[in-house]
């Protein structure tokens, strides 16, 4: 064993024991799609007087959560999202209204002088256009009408208010308060002014009101002298209040006033069911996928590909044991982005081994050793190359996705990175120890390198012809463009309410409900507008526009009459702003993928690969774009989340095709470059589909188990890896053969002849790895 190896191979072990203990001794973060619960996310907005930036934000958050606390929830999360906005998450809420109703009250809490008693009718409170705007009639906590006076103070002057039970004075329950220095100034003069009107009449009484209503209208004390008022610590709200009665009060006080009005932007709710569901899917369907995966490689490449199973497995635990110790939020999205990079993570295992495989072909008589070591060696501007326009696409899912997207942008990632550390750390010690064996190296059936696959084998037997007319390839990418476009004219795109803004409800009721019936159900209770579907096992999905929590209240309630015990699975709202947004964000998104990868690209490769490989791209996302349509499947964030995968993807194929074009090119100066292109394909075509195998098994297990949270994203993938293989051979390399010819640049320099490299420094590069340049 050499140094390197031992290097490798300690390393390996000191980070899979550090992932063991993480993965025993630490619980992920699970997002709310997958432990059950309602996320609302809240817009701040100007008023005359305050702007709705990051400080007026901040402090309205802390005024939410205080309202929040009020509601009992385990554990509730509150965020500020860029500068106005707040994100607010409440573990195992199933029902939001109550939530909704504290969160969304825009009222500003104010204090008024009484002046007397009200003579309009309480649902006048308007005030007449003669009088000003800012004096109000409305009533008391018992009923009577009150004529208040404009706000003297703002909640914003509220330091604290706490309830308390005085047993000295016999006072019972009691709401004692605290202003801020200018506001307790105001708050004496105030009441100092009520004070000089005799006990009981209504004018010695100061109204706290909120939302246009007054919580509390309270009788200056008879010991108060007119003038004097009350100071701000020895203020005390008095009166036959419960212990309940008392603290709700001084959480209205303290908590009612928000520095800025807030609206309800977008609203989830999610079972418990369905995230445990959801969680049970997701783990079938990784193990199912990884042990066909891993079968697989075992398979082609014998005893290299079990070792590559080994690593693949320790990838899984490094991966999962990264997500838990950085405290990444574990969404559904994310989830499903962790089992897909189980299928991804053989990609560099595969290049390597298909290197071998071709350094034992040429060279028959060289140790095995040698042949991985030089496999590892060339294959390394691929796995760089491939797996940083992965990083790509996550990077642009973090940065310019929402919500769960962009869980699903992290974990992806992090398993790009893991599984770069399982091929080049723990699967290439495991096959250097292997190597060295005597009885892996002379057994060529055992190995499963030294001899070529069967699909190696017919490509070179067969030497088929593609490109002899390459332009006819590129005709059959344009046909299939227009189908796809036709599918999107004709049928149009089924935007998901996550970029048309307007509720998506799907419920589960105890007995069967039709179609048909739910339908007529829900518009005899007034939401004829409502469109709806199945969805999973018999449930019912609704689709409204404007539709508030009282009103989805009442649509359950006529579903349950026909179907019996309904209960509440999912639901989304999205406001019509927000939904612009994400539609807007989700255009920028593809057009920056799109930049991107051209610059990346175009800097590591000729200008003509890098526009052969983006035009490609588009290809691919127009193909996926117009399968959706014709299968009318909707269009959402999780499917954008797919989309741009399969951009990364599709970009990761045409770049293991065009490393080996460069590299065939540079030794070969004078070949036509379409033979070039020819053999690139056909010694790449194993790698391509063995790697494509691997995500496939995974994708149709998530398919086949996931259900309908995962089903469109799988089959999304499904469809972008499938047209992915077949666009980086026929769309991509033809493309880039038509660019040539009207190109004037000269063929790539050959590998190990850049600037400044000596003939002797190129034949050193050559060197057998393990040959030491003696001689006798």
């Amino acid at each position: 064993m050499t140094r390197a190896t031992a290097v490798r191979a300690v390393l390996a072990v000191a980070v899979l024991l550090v992932s063991v203990f993480i993965t025993l001794t630490m619980s992920p973060r699970l997002g709310l799609d997958l432990q059950g619960g309602t996320r609302i996310v809240l817009q701040a907005r100007d008023t005359a007087t305050v702007e709705a930036d990051r400080e007026t934000t901040d402090r309205t958050l802390e005024v939410l959560r205080q309202r929040i606390d009020s509601l009992g929830v385990s554990e509730p999360t509150l965020t500020r999202s860029g500068e106005d906005r707040i994100i607010v998450e409440l573990p195992d809420v199933q029902d939001p209204r109550q939530a909704a109703e504290v969160i969304g009250r825009t009222a500003q809490l104010t204090f008024h002088a009484v002046e007397g008693e009200g003579t309009d009718q309480p649902e006048k409170k308007t005030p007449a256009p003669d009088t000003d705007p800012d004096r109000l009639t409305l009533p008391d906590e018992q009923g009577r009408l009150l004529a208040l006076g404009e706000p003297r103070l703002s909640g914003a002057g509220v330091e604290d208010a706490k309830a308390a039970f005085d047993a000295q004075g016999g006072a019972g329950w009691t709401v004692s308060l605290e202003f801020r220095k200018g506001a307790g100034q105001d708050w004496k003069k105030l009441t100092g002014e009520a004070a000089c009107h005799p006990a009981g009449d209504d004018r010695r009484r100061v109204a706290i009101v909120l939302d246009e209503k007054v919580i509390s209208s309270p009788q200056v004390d008879p010991s108060v002298g007119c003038g004097a008022g009350l100071p701000s610590g020895a203020t005390q709200i008095t009166g036959s209040f419960s212990a309940d009665e008392a603290r709700d009060l001084a959480l209205l006080i303290k908590g009612g006033a928000l520095p800025v009005p807030v609206e309800i932007v977008e609203q989830r709710t999610v079972g418990p069911t369905l995230g445990a569901a959801a969680i049970d899917a997701s783990a079938q369907a990784a193990l199912i996928g990884a042990a066909a995966t891993a079968l697989f490689i075992t398979v082609v490449y014998r005893l290299f590909g079990a070792l590559a199973a080994v690593a693949l497995g320790a990838y899984g635990v490094i991966s999962y044991a990264a997500l838990v110790a950085l405290g990444v939020t574990l969404t559904l999205p994310g989830l499903a982005g962790f089992v897909l990079a189980i299928g991804m993570a053989v990609d560099a295992n595969v290049l390597v081994f298909e290197r071998a495989r071709e350094e034992c072909a040429d060279r028959p008589k060289r140790s095995l050793r040698s042949a991985m070591t030089t496999g590892f060696q060339k294959a390394w501007s691929a796995v760089a190359d491939s797996n940083a326009t992965t990083l790509i696409a996550a990077g642009l899912l973090f940065f310019l996705g929402s919500g769960p997207v962009k869980g699903f942008g992290v974990t992806l990632a992090i398993g790009v990175v893991a599984s770069m550390f399982s091929a080049l750390v723990i699967a290439r010690a495991l096959t250097e120890i292997a190597a060295n064996s005597r009885f892996v190296g002379d057994y060529r059936g055992v190995n499963g390198i030294a001899r070529p696959g069967a699909v190696r084998t017919w490509l070179v037997r067969k030497d088929p012809k593609l490109f002899r007319r390459s332009a006819r390839w590129l005709v059959v990418s344009a046909a299939l463009v227009a189908v796809a476009v036709a599918g999107i004219v004709v049928r149009g795109v089924d935007l998901g309410v996550e970029f048309t803004g307007g509720r998506l409800v799907e419920y589960s009721t105890s007995r069967p409900v039709d179609v048909e019936t739910a339908r007529d159900s829900i518009a005899a209770a007034g939401f004829g507008d409502a469109e709806v579907t199945t969805a999973g096992d018999g449930d019912l999905s609704v689709r409204t526009g404007k539709l508030d929590n009282d009103g989805e209240h009442a649509l359950r309630a006529a579903l349950a009459e026909e179907g019996g015990e309904t209960t509440k699975v999912r639901d989304e709202l999205i406001g019509p702003s927000l939904g612009d947004e994400l539609r807007r964000n989700a255009l920028i998104a593809l057009g920056v993928a799109v930049a991107v990868q051209l610059a990346y690209l175009a800097v590591r490769f000729r200008w003509t690969f890098a526009v052969a490989s983006v035009v490609t791209m588009v290809h691919d996302v127009i193909l996926v774009v117009g399968a959706f349509a014709w299968l009318g499947r909707p269009v959402d964030g999780i499917f954008l989340a797919a989309l741009l995968t399969v951009i990364g993807y599709s970009v990761n194929d045409s770049v293991v095709v065009f490393d080996r074009v460069r590299e065939l090119w540079g030794a070969n100066r004078r070949t036509p470059l379409d033979t070039i292109a020819r053999r690139a394909v056909l010694q790449t075509v194993p790698r391509t589909v063995n790697t494509g195998m691997g995500a496939l098994f995974i994708l149709v297990a998530l398919a086949v188990l996931g259900g309908d949270s995962l089903a469109d994203f799988a089959l999304a993938l499904l469809i972008g890896i499938v047209v992915g293989t077949w666009s980086s051979v026929f769309t991509a390399v033809p493309g880039a053969l038509a660019l040539e010819r009207s190109a004037k640049a000269p063929p790539p320099p050959a590998p190990g002849k850049g600037k400044g490299t000596s003939r002797g420094k190129a034949r050193a590069t050559r060197r057998d790895p393990l040959d030491n340049g003696a001689r006798v």
